[in-house]
């Protein structure tokens, strides 16, 4: 087995009857020929010994320099680096330059955690979950499914804007007098474009629908092109000389309130916000990821004592046309084992919660139950938290939306570049904030699932907002929720190559629960 981790290092000395002190550790797998200087440091250890000291292990590497051994290995200068992004114009963003510190001599803890001496104290933390629907789905696919999930979301975010807006039922608003001032608030059912120019926006309530004219010489007429279909907002206007129709003066979206006041933790602790590990695929990023979970186990990330991964997990089976053939391992259980087996790299102190994504062996439609036992007993390392997409996670206080993001796809391919792009996908994230859904329309890519309420809507504002499935990462504030889309684990396909899909691969946003600062690591 090669010994390229810290890990494995540990890994081959017990399986050799010894331990080491953790400094040991680290020279070891650092030396130009990590196996070579574990050999040397087992044959110079006194017959007694059980447990390597950090002397042995820098004369066994001093002595393979000494006799003319191997160049420092590439990779392993490479896995000793944890860059950051360069700076960007949001002030809650920091870079995070601070050199690596060196690690303190200690004992070396089971090979699970990947040899961790972190000091930590697991009484302080607490972890919430809200929104999980695991075994409780209820849907049958029925035609009153459909109704039933319809009509919560529109009962729920109507609540949100009627303290806004006069609001009159379509019914109500048929009856009254012409030129009347009138407010509707109702989900978007038909968006069109006049002969003139101007758009009409059909609104849809419990009692029937209503026509809505924006004049295109309005101030705020661009709003018309941030609409979605199914999605709930309020228009405000003057009824016709013939009552007929609706000439807007605004629209109101449900929306975060711009004086939103975030929670924060009472301590200075951290969690790493990660998506789209995609283990299985041969792009998969093995060296990252090591150089990641090395990370967590140093003094600098000691305060991470959180890891929340937003789905896709795997990269899965039968996902997209030719998958096969970009596969490193083709069974989808043998892919869960093997994320278990990178997961157990992880400290085993640390709280993991996941969330399942549409490559992961789940049903499709939204909301994505969790997995199933067989898989939840494959992923049982560190005792990990597994629930549904999306979920709630509630950490010391710091409330945050966990959101694979599929959804994302539909935002950014209807509503203008500047408004949401791939490139930028934290701004169609504000776009889903600004909604209070997570899946606002239906009837496209993102399939969603009828039950008897609408788990996809925000009734709460989060305090972070965490999504991945773009496979780019983009970070940023809305209305103060801190909003990230926390990149991928693998290179570029030759699907996505195809569909010019460039990924961000090898970042770990982590965020300061205490203040809600960002630093971005990057570990390729």
């Amino acid at each position: 087995m090669p010994l390229e981790t810290p890990a494995h290092v540990v890994s081959e000395l017990t399986s050799r009857g010894y331990n080491a002190e953790r400094e040991a550790v680290t020279l070891l797998s650092n030396a130009p020929d990590p196996e070579a200087a574990l050999s040397r440091a087992i044959e110079a250890a006194p017959d007694d010994a059980v447990k390597l000291s950090a002397d042995h292990a820098r004369a066994a590497v001093e002595e393979g320099t000494l006799s003319g051994g191997s160049a420092d290995s590439e990779l392993a200068h490479e896995r000793s680096k944890t860059d950051t992004t360069p700076p960007t114009d949001n002030p809650s963003v920091s870079t995070g330059n601070s050199p690596e510190k060196p690690t303190d001599d200690g004992g070396v803890v089971p090979v699970e955690t990947g040899g961790s001496s972190r000091s930590v104290d697991p009484s302080k933390r607490s972890v919430e979950i809200d929104g999980d629907m695991t075994g409780a789905s209820t849907g049958t696919g029925e035609y009153r499914d459909f109704v039933a999930v319809f009509r919560d979301r529109y009962e729920r975010l109507a609540g949100q804007l009627r303290g806004r807006v006069n609001h009159r039922p379509t019914d109500t608003i048929e009856e009254m007098a012409p030129n009347s001032d009138a407010a509707i608030v109702g989900m978007v059912s038909d968006i069109r474009s006049t002969a003139s120019g101007h758009w009409l926006v059909e609104l849809e309530d419990t009692n029937g629908t209503f026509p809505c004219l924006v004049m295109k010489d309005r101030a705020f007429a661009s709003q018309v092109q941030e609409l979605l279909h199914d999605e709930v907002i309020a228009i405000e206007g003057t009824l016709a000389d013939d009552g007929g129709i609706l000439f807007a003066d605004a629209i109101h979206f449900p929306d975060v309130p711009r004086t939103y006041s975030p929670s924060t933790a009472d301590r200075p602790v951290q969690a790493a916000l990660i998506s789209d590990v995609h283990v299985g695929s041969q792009e998969f990023m093995e060296a990252a990821w090591h150089r990641f979970t090395d990370w967590l186990h140093t003094p600098e990330a000691e305060s991470v004592e959180y890891l929340l991964l937003a789905g896709d997990m795997v990269e899965g089976v039968g996902v997209y046309p030719g998958q096969d053939e970009e596969l490193d391992v083709v069974d989808i259980y043998d892919q869960y084992e093997a994320f278990s087996e990178y997961l157990k790299e992880v400290p085993d102190d640390m709280e993991i919660v996941m969330i399942p994504g549409n490559h992961d062996a789940v049903r499709l439609a939204e909301p994505q139950p969790a997995f199933d036992e067989d898989l939840r007993g494959i992923m049982s390392a560190h005792d990990a938290r597994i629930v549904s997409n999306p979920s709630t996670v509630t950490i010391e206080g710091v409330s945050v939306l966990m959101y694979h993001g599929v959804s994302l796809d539909e935002v950014i391919a209807e509503l203008p570049d500047e408004k949401a792009n791939y490139d930028e996908p934290h701004k169609a994230m504000y776009q889903l904030l600004k909604k209070r859904h997570v899946a606002p329309q239906y009837g496209g890519h993102t399939r969603l699932a009828p039950e008897e309420q609408d788990y996809l809507v925000m009734d709460e504002v989060p305090d972070i907002f965490h999504a991945g499935h773009v496979h780019k990462l983009g970070y940023g504030k809305y209305h103060n929720v801190l909003t990230i889309n926390s990149g991928c684990w693998q290179a570029q396909t030759a699907f996505q190559e195809s569909v010019n899909i460039d990924p961000d691969a090898g970042f770990a946003p982590i965020v300061d629960l205490d203040t809600l600062d960002l630093t971005i690591r990057k570990f390729v």
